[in-house]
């Protein structure tokens, strides 16, 4: 028997066990500074909650509390009455929805104000890219442009609810992040809920006419199930809108 070379072996093995160990302990590691990172700003009892439920928070949780008021606009165009898609005489590649500034210069003469929209990958979909009206920096996320693609990966139609803005509100503080997602946890989501996005906007029912009224809310989107939106004011929440939504992707 060849004991250098068993030696060898047995070393080697050794050796790239060690390895996959510390590789495993760096991912747990990670994982738990992560973990200690997103909920720093929570209150423990929140914290406390999380663990017990198993609910895990993957986004970071905003900073940002500046003052917002209701947004009243005029609602142009609405694809929620089941408008067709516009389709698109010259289709255009899909890398551009990573580009604002080539993707207006390519599409900016056919679809109107579109350099007043942005992209929401999270709110995307299979066939589709989902763009929000911003307004001073915070999405209406009400308000979409819905970017078709095909299978050669080319944008070659769009639906676009258009608005006009008219007035914005008594402005006030908004609530943080960290007293809004404390919250959900305590008396919304369910156990095993996983976090994934907590953003500031706008949101609002859509009613049956021109002129509408938007509310500053924090959108709170999970793993699995609808995403939670919370009145950044008075912390109301709702879900009515997936419904909406799940209608409009039918």
């Amino acid at each position: 028997m060849d004991w250098g070379r068993a030696k060898s072996v047995l070393i080697i093995s050794f050796l790239l066990l060690n390895i996959l160990l510390g590789y495993q302990l760096w991912l747990d590691i990670r994982e738990q500074l992560n973990v200690n990172v997103n909920t720093a700003e929570l209150p423990q009892d929140k914290v406390q909650l999380m663990q017990q439920k198993r609910i895990s928070l993957e986004a970071n949780l905003p900073l940002e509390t500046p003052k917002l008021g209701d947004l009243t606009y005029l609602l142009q165009s609405d694809s929620r009455k089941k408008a067709e898609p516009v389709t698109l005489d010259t289709p255009v590649d899909t890398k551009l929805i990573y580009n604002k500034s080539e993707l207006v210069k390519a599409l900016g003469s056919r679809i109107p104000q579109l350099d007043q929209y942005s992209f929401d990958l999270l709110s995307s979909s299979d066939g589709r890219f989902v763009l929000h009206r911003m307004v001073e920096g915070h999405p209406m996320f009400d308000v979409k442009l819905r970017l078709y693609y095909n299978g050669s990966q080319k944008i070659v139609a769009y639906q676009q609810d258009l608005v006009e803005l008219q007035t914005i509100g008594e402005e006030k503080q908004v609530l943080p992040a960290t007293k809004v997602v404390g919250s959900l946890i305590e008396t919304y989501l369910p156990d095993g809920a996983v976090i994934t996005d907590i953003q500031l906007g706008y949101h609002g029912q859509i009613f049956d006419s021109e002129e509408q009224v938007s509310a500053p809310s924090w959108r709170v989107l999970l793993e699995n199930g609808p995403p939670y939106y919370v009145h950044a004011i008075s912390g109301e929440v709702a879900t009515d809108e997936v419904k909406e939504e799940t209608a409009a992707n039918g």
